[in-house]
């Protein structure tokens, strides 16, 4: 039969919030979550995901506002009533149990017969693929195989949601990788519905259907990954999303989205992301590869360059523009220090957004 995830329709967060004291760690957060969906929240530090995270597992209270599971609203019941599995940053395995007994710590804590617990914990060990791992203890096991451990014994109990907290920011950049791939295969093996705390947007966009990026406490947008990549609706999702030039400027022509800024002695084209008029001062946000050194461009911006690395396939150079704006650019050839460059920028890459945004 193997293990499968437990049914319902939707997860549901309702003006969900949290103050500590003073401070509002979560404002009014209003989010639904389909079966089956893999929901990433990401944003910087203290924007709210882990709080929203441990609210949802019941480590947390919410000051107002509440979350149902389907009909049944869950905020108002003890962590162990939810039944969900969670996968910590630190993995929290128990020490001296081996692996299949952390794996099967839930199980036994449900009261399960012993049989069940066998042949459960065996399909989780299957699924996460740690056959012949089974008797060693978590300190004789690499962070992949204890995160794996993790993941099993969060599986293991047939939950509706999977949480995890930043599960792989204790693993090298290789492991990283290859865990990535682990977690959304085991999701689609699970029929599982995952909610993903994360401050890595590559991660985020490797792994999620939809996305949430958070900010200061509240929701900023809610996409699917391709969207939120390429069509960020404010200026910081821009920025957590890769795109890391900001050059000042002021808007001098509008038709539906296309627009025209000057920038210094250059006027660009770009992509309007927000409402804005003719005359306002604006900032146009680009990513460093879509900003390339190009002389012969009919429209360029000039930087002196102050750095220039290696990165395999090109070179990914900083520079100083008008106004003294630090731009990063790529360039297929090293470029010396103090040289200047003149930069073409891709106009449907280029997005515009107001200087001041709600």
């Amino acid at each position: 039969m193997g293990i499968r995830a437990a049914n319902f329709r939707e997860l549901r967060f309702d003006k969900l919030s949290r103050s500590f004291g003073s401070m509002q760690a979560l404002k009014d957060v209003d989010l639904t979550i389909e079966k089956g969906e893999f929901v990433a929240l990401l944003g910087p530090s203290g924007c709210g995901k882990s709080t929203t995270l441990n609210i949802l597992a019941g480590l947390t209270p919410a000051t107002s506002g509440g979350i149902w599971l389907d009909l049944t609203r869950i905020d108002t019941l003890r962590p162990e009533q939810r039944g969900f599995g969670m996968v910590f940053q630190n993995y929290a395995l128990f020490p001296h149990m081996s692996v299949r007994a952390n794996i099967g710590f839930g199980l036994k804590m449900r009261g399960a017969a012993k049989a069940e617990i066998a042949r459960k914990v065996d399909e989780a060990i299957a699924m996460v693929r740690l056959q012949g791992q089974e008797d060693k203890l978590p300190g004789q096991l690499s962070g992949g195989q204890q995160q794996r451990v993790a993941i099993a014994r969060a599986i293991v109990v047939e939950p509706p949601l999977v949480l995890m907290d930043e599960p792989l920011s204790n693993l090298d950049a290789k492991l990283r990788i290859e865990m990535r791939a682990e977690i959304r295969r085991i999701h689609n093996s699970l029929g599982a519905t995952t909610i993903y705390v994360t401050h890595d947007q590559e991660e985020a966009l490797s792994l999620a259907d939809r996305i949430v990026v958070m900010r200061e406490g509240a929701v900023r947008q809610i996409g699917a990954p391709d969207e939120l990549y390429a069509r960020p609706a404010h200026m910081d999702v821009a920025e957590f999303m890769g795109f890391r030039n900001r050059l000042a400027g002021k808007l001098t022509a509008l038709e539906g989205e296309r627009t025209s800024v000057r920038i210094g002695g250059a006027d660009l084209g770009g992509v309007a992301r927000a409402p804005m008029a003719v005359g306002d001062p604006i900032v146009v946000a680009a990513r460093p590869e879509d900003m390339t050194v190009d002389a012969e461009a009919a429209v360029s911006i000039p930087v002196t360059v102050t750095s220039c690395e290696f990165h395999g396939h090109a070179f990914l150079c900083g520079g100083i523009g008008s106004g003294g704006a630090e731009v990063w650019f790529r360039s297929r050839r090293r470029l010396a220090l103090g040289a200047e460059a003149r930069l073409g920028v891709d106009a449907g890459k280029a997005l515009v957004f107001p200087t001041r945004e709600p």
